[in-house]
């Protein structure tokens, strides 16, 4: 591997085709990316990019695997490691947000709440959240269709991600509660910034054109 090789942690999911789209936008070719195949390391000029899943972008960056990344806010969020965020790249907008079964008999009263039992891939931002306001959650951590949880009981309530809110009404849910609001953002490794900078900083001003194009 050259001397000068930058890894760039990538999102597998629904992020990755918009996240290639964009680096191709900036002059950075990672189209070997979308290819069908089983691969997760592409090298292509002084790039390598490694695709992980979206909730594992920060750590390879955090501990310097990855230089840079390429991760939703909810997962930056999530992670809370101390990480460079230098630009919101405004592509796959979500929010993470509080819904309910719409026949529960208690509906979603922030003032009235002071315990809930929810199910969620959040936990950290979840409690720190519920805490905020003074209520404390019991959290049941999924990985798995977390809708399914009200619908058997094992939970009154979930957190998770939402779009358009269709798989929530298809499972008898509705939102209630918008916790943040989601956007992809680029994330960098603190020390490769000090000891790459010549490199990455023109990178990240590259990246700031093809935004403002």
């Amino acid at each position: 591997m050259r001397y000068d090789t930058i890894t760039l942690a990538l999102p597998k999911g629904r992020l990755l085709k918009d996240a290639v789209n964009f680096l191709i936008k900036a002059g950075i070719d990672a189209s070997e990316v979308l290819t069908e195949t089983r691969k997760l390391v592409f090298v292509k000029d002084n790039f390598r990019f490694i695709l992980v899943k979206p909730m594992d972008v920060p750590t390879y960056v955090y501990y310097g695997t990855a230089d840079i990344g390429i991760a939703g806010k909810d997962v930056i969020e999530e992670k809370g490691y101390d990480l460079y965020e230098p630009l919101n790249l405004g592509f796959g907008e979500c929010r993470l947000s509080v819904a309910e079964p719409v026949d529960i008999k208690e509906p979603y009263d922030i003032e009235k709440l002071s315990f809930i039992r929810v199910a969620t891939k959040y936990p950290k931002i979840t409690d720190r959240y519920f805490r905020s306001k003074g209520i404390h959650p019991e959290i049941i951590t999924l990985y798995g269709s977390v809708e399914l949880a009200p619908l058997v009981g094992l939970a009154d309530r979930i957190v998770d991600l939402v779009q358009t809110g269709t798989t929530l009404r298809e499972n008898g849910l509705r939102e209630v509660d918008v916790i943040l609001y989601s956007t992809a953002r680029l994330i960098v490794n603190r020390a490769s910034l000090k000891t790459k900078y010549h490199i990455i900083k023109p990178i990240i001003d590259k990246m700031k054109r093809a935004l403002s194009d």
